[in-house]
């Protein structure tokens, strides 16, 4: 009966945060038309869906762990923005762990998954669940930042890649990108 009632009270727990965590960014937003929210995603099995979570919950960490929320939304939502384009996988982690080839050299999408940050870093939990909890805001509720609708890429403020693309936004560190033309 213990165990009965810490799994009720656990359950509960979950979703009032889920719940407070809703309500408070939507009522972050509500006066602004700082938010688009996309459409409704199709149908995903329950464990596709928890995989494609941790990979973008660990990308938000390694990318944004210390980037406001905004930050750590604007990263979930490009990953998301590929999904949607014909330019990449349709599948989160697919776009998350995706390599290129370029003279020879491989070169990740997003860097950490290629410069062993994954297996160097200690992961500091309370991080880690709020990457998560942006990864379920922008795939699960469909959050979106209206600045970044177009936008496919980005990069922190400290490197020049000297990109031919169109600046759309910074947030925090990072600075995002449109392909020119859109």
């Amino acid at each position: 009966m213990k165990k009965y009632m810490q799994l009720c009270s656990f359950a509960v727990a979950l979703a009032v945060g889920g719940f407070v965590l809703s309500w408070a960014t939507e009522r972050r937003f509500a006066d602004s038309d700082a938010v688009i929210w996309a459409q409704p995603v199709e149908f995903v099995s329950v464990k596709d869906r928890e995989r494609q979570l941790k990979c973008m919950a660990d990308n938000i960490y390694f990318e944004a762990a210390t980037e406001p929320t905004e930050g750590k939304i604007a990263v979930a939502q490009i990953v998301m923005n590929r999904v949607d384009s014909a330019d990449f996988p349709n599948d989160p982690c697919a776009v998350i762990y995706q390599k290129n080839v370029f003279y020879q050299r491989v070169v990740c999408q997003f860097s950490w998954y290629c410069d062993g940050s994954a297996q160097r870093q200690r992961i500091r939990q309370d991080l880690w669940r709020e990457g998560y909890d942006a990864a379920v805001l922008v795939m699960m509720e469909g959050f979106r930042l209206p600045s970044l609708q177009n936008a496919l890429y980005y990069h922190a403020d400290y490197v020049n890649p000297q990109w031919r693309k169109t600046q759309v936004a910074k947030i925090g560190r990072h600075i995002f990108y449109q392909p020119r033309g859109v």
